[in-house]
């Protein structure tokens, strides 16, 4: 007889899910009917499983807190975003990808600005710092704010996420250096990293303190990410928050129309251009998207 056990998925390869359950790892395959619906499990995922002679199944996805595509993980804490200023640079446009998609599901984002023994970064965090944003100053090299971000995740679930060769993986070995992950190299010519991390991964780096390790991308990933309702937008920006409501049209898109409050914030310098760049950028996206895209 199949015995029932319950478990947080830690990682996903090829097919195969490691479950943590209170007895131990169970590695399992999952039923035809998840491996082929939309709702494929993920890592992070709660789910109920069978084990039989030695063999796991997941049976059941238990009801997620938010999920995502990429990263692909679902039920975090926050999202922290990883950036730097050289080798290689970080577009703001994809540290606001990224952050939109996660204020859409209403998810803590920290920015992790790394590797600022090389270059401070001084805008870059004076941009963010302004749009409201919890911000770290990192060095996987010298270990500077290593202990800062420790504090901050200390009790939750959180992804590590940002483009490749930013230093993800360097600095979860500073945080836990008897994981010994693998780093890559940045190309000086290309300015981008290898991806070292290959698939999604939970390290538990002390008693409820989870983190997830992600594959890094490129400004190409993006088109890869999720999308949201154009009309939802405007609150994946919580710059914006202060001014909703305050246009001259309700139905206002904060674009060319007249009487708007937060054209206005951006004239008067209460705005980041680049964040307002981003926003018609994700706008223009979303307007290609059709509501039975969405749920289908």
């Amino acid at each position: 007889m199949a015995n029932v056990r319950t478990g947080r998925i830690l990682r996903s390869i090829s097919g195969f899910y490691d479950v943590q359950t209170p007895e131990g790892v169970v590695t399992c395959r999952a039923r035809g009917s998840l491996r082929r619906g939309p709702n494929f499990p993920l890592t992070g995922d709660m789910v109920e499983i069978t084990v039989e002679r030695g063999k796991g199944m997941v049976e059941k996805i238990l009801p997620r807190r938010n999920q995502f595509v990429r990263p692909a993980v679902a039920n975090i804490d926050a999202l922290v975003v990883f950036a730097a200023n050289v080798n290689p640079v970080t577009e703001p446009f994809l540290i606001d990808r990224v952050a939109a998609i996660a204020g859409d599901q209403e998810v803590e984002v920290i920015l992790c600005v790394n590797k600022c023994d090389l270059d401070p970064a001084i805008d870059l965090i004076r941009i963010y710092t302004h749009a409201g944003f919890q911000v770290i100053r990192t060095s996987a090299e010298t270990g500077e704010g290593v202990e800062e971000l420790r504090r901050l995740i200390a009790g939750k679930l959180t992804a590590f996420t940002g483009n490749s060769g930013v230093g993800k993986s360097s600095i979860l070995n500073r945080l836990c250096p008897e994981l010994n992950l693998p780093v890559g190299e940045v190309s000086e010519k290309l300015g981008r990293g290898r991806h070292t991390t290959r698939h999604v991964e939970l390290y538990c780096l002390e008693e409820d303190t989870y983190v997830a390790d992600t594959p890094g991308f490129s400004s190409f990933d993006t088109d890869q990410m999720e999308v949201m309702l154009k009309e939802n937008l405007q609150y994946a920006f919580p710059d914006f928050g202060p001014y909703i409501g305050k246009c001259q049209f309700h139905d206002c898109t904060h674009r060319k129309e007249p009487g708007c409050a937060v054209t206005a914030a951006l004239a008067a310098g209460d705005i980041e251009p680049t964040r307002y760049d981003s926003y018609l950028r994700l706008y223009e996206k979303a307007s290609q998207i059709k509501l039975w895209e969405l749920k289908s």
